[in-house]
């Protein structure tokens, strides 16, 4: 039984649909799509000593499947440079989580490496209840909720499919090259377009996948935060 298998059979025994961030990253790391490495810290002190030993500035983010949108309920903390900013931040984000979210059990803090600024692109995955599976891609971070700047196309795709999604986006500029930015490796996005592909297509218990943001360099792309959502029991 793999990762995938274990981490799914978990959530089903514990009633739940909603995977965390860090169930959700472990099964993409799986299909070699490179994440950012994330600890789960169920301490404050446990959380300052994974910060120290990933090296500053880190991020740390509420890990609970009750919670989908994590920064609504403040339970998101970027940038931290040192061990009192994370013992600080780690007490502020479950003071916040629950003044805001009091029902949601909460497993711990994830603590993860600040990744450099890059573009930030989003991949995801719903199902039609015609079509099935389908993929999509876009601008990451808050620009795909204001732009709606994203393509889509049936699951399973091939090459030429991966490359038409990132052509297709009004913010492809963007990606090859902006105003003296350097361009961002295309190939790898749609290298990690495909994997998913071939994911959804084998992994039907999944109803809802999104990689946002995934951030995009000049020599690989990296995935900062994953959510998926299973199909209801039964389906």
């Amino acid at each position: 039984m793999g990762i995938k298998e274990i981490i799914i059979g978990a959530a089903r025994k514990d009633g739940r649909t909603t995977l965390t961030e860090i169930e959700s990253k472990r099964i993409i790391s799986e299909e070699n799509i490179e994440v950012v490495e994330t600890k789960l810290a169920r301490t404050k002190k446990e959380a300052v000593l994974l910060a120290q030993k990933m090296g500053f500035p880190v991020v740390l983010k509420i890990v609970s499947p009750d919670i989908i949108h994590k920064s609504d309920s403040g339970g998101v903390k970027l940038g931290l440079e040192n061990a009192a900013q994370v013992g600080k931040a780690y007490t502020e984000i479950i003071t916040s989580t629950r003044q805001k979210e009091p029902k949601a059990k909460i497993e711990g803090i994830s603590v993860q490496k600040m990744v450099p600024p890059g573009a930030e692109v989003i991949m995801g995955m719903s199902k039609d209840a015609q079509f099935g599976p389908v993929l999509m891609f876009g601008l990451g971070g808050v620009f795909v909720e204001v732009l709606k700047d994203v393509s889509f196309r049936i699951v399973p795709i091939a090459r030429r499919d991966a490359s038409q999604m990132v052509e297709e986006i009004k913010g492809y500029p963007v990606l090859k090259g902006y105003r003296g930015q350097a361009p961002v490796d295309i190939s790898a996005l749609e290298e990690t377009l495909l994997k998913l592909s071939e994911f959804v297509e084998r992994t039907p218990e999944i109803r809802e996948l999104d990689l946002n943001p995934i951030v995009a360099y000049s020599d690989r792309a990296v995935a900062v935060d994953a959510r998926i959502i299973l199909e209801p029991s039964g389906n």
